[in-house]
């Protein structure tokens, strides 16, 4: 891996904030690389309030959603909210469902199958609607492209309120409301929000028209926090709030299906990797595997007895989920290689049998060993259907835009996507895709860049100095975990592998007499090579470790250089 520093701020800047803020040189450095750079902003990061979040109806077409919401409601109408198969749109779908039923029985959650129907809204849950007297539909983390199916519904007397967080196309759905950050025309303060967030923004809006305790609000934030984690959205401003809070609620009052779902977990503090690691990959494993609507059952239990067999189930499914995606990657790699791609500049593998939930993730996988674009397919009839994932620069989206002729059909982003095409093109599609990848990855592109915040000698870390780095949570995009870069460490006679099959390198690292410990996973090969050097430079993480009454700090190793 390529090891690259971030930018040091100014000294003036970094002088002020330690003077205002009585931080060290190097904690200074860290808070400015994140645009932390007064009292006000650090006052901002270090507690984040409920009180600071935006006016919801800054929003456009607010106004409008909350209207006809009210209407629906006063007049006993049917309401149907359409969420989607993932973290964020089975958690927003149980927020909405949660909070309107409040109000009204009316309110029928609805998430379509990911094999049968895929993403997004469509004309046949449309039909459903229709047959069971809806009359108001609220789209939630998808929508924001469903022109036609919109207008069909307009047909039949469905109104539609579009959530979304996702960037919409030139022309926006002729909706009731489209409740987008992202749409040109909206002056909303922050844009990235996910659409659990838009669904809270909603929720907010509704609680100041009904007189409500707005803070009572607080008690949905577990889920909102949950959203924003899986999905990956930037953890700054609102999105910072949200977590921060909703982290709390877990810890302190979780509601009784993310308990359940949490059970088998038996860390202290529930963090922001707890949700990433441990719960979303639940969440998600009902959707991948058999229906999303077993997590968003269980999500929306009011007491602890009645998830019992849900999250049994749940767990089960997440372990069979986990089973099949090692299986899979497993044959992948192997199929690499016979084919003899181990040079390509590109990946593309393909199995008539490969589980359509899963292969996202494999596709993830595959970038872990080969640190390139890659597309995994399975078979549905006559076509191959796939997920698709690329490498820091490369816009994965634009690769398959320009081979679109070949495909039945496509849609994603930057970095994530999904496509599909038959059978016959599969040969020339796998050319033009890995031509298009040769000639637009460079040599530099092709090694995986770590990025760090400091470099800093072994003998600056302690625990005063940890204590404020656990302040910086909750950590994510745009505030990732702080990541050191030492030089010239020595490795001690207690420096071993450890875990099934000697796999992990356990080190025990000598500074100005002091031993430091750290855990290099996957990296036990380097063992012989550590003894023999003349030392070595290490990339890393800090994390606290108690065991038996005593706390250290462990070094989580993310790249190491041997020094010959």
């Amino acid at each position: 891996m390529r090891w690259e520093p971030k930018p040091i701020p100014n000294d003036e800047a970094i002088k002020l904030l330690q003077s205002q803020i009585g931080t060290s040189r190097d904690m200074s450095i860290i808070l400015a690389q994140r645009g932390i750079n007064n009292y006000h902003s650090a006052k901002s990061f270090f507690r984040p309030k409920f009180n600071n979040l935006h006016d919801p109806f800054l929003m456009k077409d607010m106004k409008p959603a909350t209207d006809r919401i009210k209407e629906a409601i006063n007049n006993n109408e049917k309401i149907l909210i359409y969420g989607d198969y993932d973290v964020d749109g089975v958690a927003s779908t149980a927020l909405l469902t949660n909070f309107l039923r409040q109000r009204t029985n009316n309110i029928f959650p609805y998430i379509p199958d990911r094999e049968t129907e895929g993403y997004g809204v469509s004309v046949n849950a449309i039909k459903k609607a229709i047959k069971k007297q809806i009359s108001l539909i609220i789209s939630i983390d998808c929508g924001i492209k469903a022109l036609k199916e919109v207008e069909y519904a307009k047909k039949n007397n469905i109104d539609f309120i579009i959530c979304d967080h996702h960037l919409p196309e030139s022309e926006i759905p002729n909706a009731i409301a489209v409740l987008d950050p992202k749409r040109v025309d909206c002056k909303y303060p922050f844009k990235d929000l996910c659409g659990c967030g838009i669904g809270f923004k909603l929720i907010q809006a509704l609680s100041l028209e009904w007189d409500m305790d707005t803070r009572q609000l607080i008690n949905y934030l577990d889920l909102v926090s949950l959203a924003t984690v899986a999905d990956q959205v930037p953890l700054y401003d609102e999105n910072r709030i949200i977590t921060y809070l909703g982290l709390e609620q877990i810890n302190k009052n979780p509601r009784p299906g993310i308990k359940a779902l949490l059970s088998d977990y038996k860390g202290d503090e529930i963090s922001t990797s707890t949700l990433v690691f441990k719960l979303s990959p639940k969440v998600n494993a009902a959707g991948r595997m058999k229906h999303a609507t077993l997590a968003l059952e269980l999500l929306m239990c009011e007491k602890l007895e009645h998830t019992v067999n849900l999250s049994e189930q749940i767990s089960s499914i997440n372990i069979e989920r986990r089973e099949e995606e090692k299986k899979t990657t497993k044959e992948a790699l192997i199929q690499i290689k016979q084919k003899g791609e181990e040079s390509f500049s590109s990946t593309l593998v393909h199995n008539d049998n490969w589980h359509p939930g899963i292969i996202g993730i494999v596709a993830s996988r595959l970038i872990e060993k080969y640190y390139r674009p890659t597309i995994v397919l399975t078979k549905k009839g006559q076509y191959y259907v796939g997920s698709a994932r690329s490498i820091n620069g490369f816009d994965i989206y634009m690769a398959l835009k320009k081979c679109s002729n070949l495909l039945e059909k496509f849609g994603g982003h930057k970095y994530a996507a999904g496509l599909k095409l038959h059978e016959s093109k599969l040969k020339l599609f796998r050319s033009e895709f890995e031509k298009f990848s040769n000639k637009n990855i460079s040599e530099k592109q092709k090694i995986k860049t770590l990025i760090y915040d400091l470099e800093i000698s072994l003998s600056d870390l302690n625990l005063k100095f940890f204590k404020i780095i656990e302040q910086m949570e909750p950590f994510g995009p745009n505030n990732l975990k702080p990541i050191f870069c030492s030089r010239s460490c020595e490795s001690t006679s207690q420096t071993r592998t450890v875990g099934n099959d000697n796999k992990h390198l356990q080190l025990f690292i000598k500074s100005k007499n002091k031993i430091y410990k750290g855990i290099a996973f996957g990296r036990g090969d380097l063992l012989n090579k550590i003894n023999g050097s003349k030392g070595f430079d290490i990339l890393y993480s800090v994390e606290k470790n108690t065991w038996n009454g005593n706390t250290e700090l462990q070094l989580i190793i993310m790249d190491l250089k041997l020094n010959n």
